[in-house]
């Protein structure tokens, strides 16, 4: 292995370290606010974390007058707009979600967007591969042995997290869709300002919002936002450059089972037998449709010519 994809790699797994405890920190700053100022918060902190980030890529240096480069503003707010509605969406279920479930069933669940990304494409007729549907089914059998008991009862949690999830596969490919003419840092910073001020507005009118507790809550609400949004966005970006997509893959989904893991060291959370059979054959079903076009080899092809 080269030193820069080693380099690479140790970059994403702490990438994904970074996320998986950020479930963590979520529970713990919800001892102290809601879950709407929670994210309001947090949100706020992100995007300011991504200001440096965001001078950085839009102002290019010629002699020594900055030259602001990109798309109008008019088309940042749009994109900006819609994405941090869809945000919104997805991070306020996932935060009220912890409330009743805990971090290490939440991070499972959440990764479940990894497969609904490519399932959910079929509404815009992309294509999906035959590892996908292996995964998909994979994950759909761990999700029954994690969430459903032998009562065939399901956690209003465990509920919310999974349409949760629903919403960060639509964020994934709206992104998609908008970073092909959109600066990302860009769109990153308006969703997040429009989603801190969505959830804060939210919070006022179903919260009690204090800044005493938003004090005591100060360290997870930080963390949530400065290293899950700031840190660990801009640590992506720069480790998947020289980071093969297999290896980028495997990486990034071992955010569940680091949820996990903090939920257990830190939080006390423990999971059953039955849960955990379910989180191996979810974060099998996540890797498989991630890795299986790398792993079965493609069938050659015998090139035909017309005999006109």
């Amino acid at each position: 292995m080269e030193l820069k994809t080693f380099k690479s790699d140790f970059i994403l797994l702490i990438t994904a370290s970074i996320w998986g405890f950020a479930f963590v920190a979520q529970r713990m700053g919800m001892d102290h606010v809601g879950p709407f100022t929670y994210n309001g918060v947090r949100f706020a902190l992100g995007g300011v974390s991504l200001l440096p980030f965001l001078l950085v890529g839009l102002t290019k240096k010629k002699g020594r007058i900055p030259v602001v480069e990109g798309p109008d503003l008019p088309e940042i707010l749009r994109g900006g707009i819609l994405s941090g509605l869809i945000l919104f969406c997805g991070s306020s279920l996932q935060q009220v979600g912890l409330v009743y479930t805990t971090a290490g069933k939440a991070g499972f669940i959440t990764g479940l967007y990894v497969i609904l990304v490519p399932v959910l494409g079929l509404l815009w007729k992309q294509r999906a591969g035959t590892g996908t549907w292996i995964g998909a089914v994979m994950a759909a059998v761990g999700l029954y042995f994690l969430s459903v008991t032998e009562q065939m009862t399901v956690s209003f949690g465990d509920v919310l997290e999974l349409i949760g999830a629903v919403f960060f596969a639509l964020h994934v490919i709206v992104i998609g869709r908008l970073s092909q003419r959109i600066d990302t840092v860009s769109l990153s910073f308006v969703q997040c300002m429009l989603c801190s001020v969505v959830s804060i507005a939210v919070a006022f009118a179903f919260e009690t919002v204090s800044l005493s507790g938003i004090w005591r809550g100060a360290l997870p609400i930080f963390y949530g936002g400065v290293f899950s949004v700031g840190i660990a966005y801009s640590l992506q970006i720069y480790g998947q450059k020289d980071s093969p997509p297999a290896h980028a893959a495997i990486l990034l989904s071992l955010e569940s089972v680091i949820a996990a893991i903090g939920g257990w060291l830190i939080l006390n959370e423990f999971l059953s037998g039955r849960a955990l059979a379910g989180c191996v054959l979810m974060m099998s079903g996540m890797l498989v449709s991630q890795l299986y076009t790398y792993l079965i080899p493609k069938k050659k092809t015998v090139e035909t010519r017309s005999m006109g």
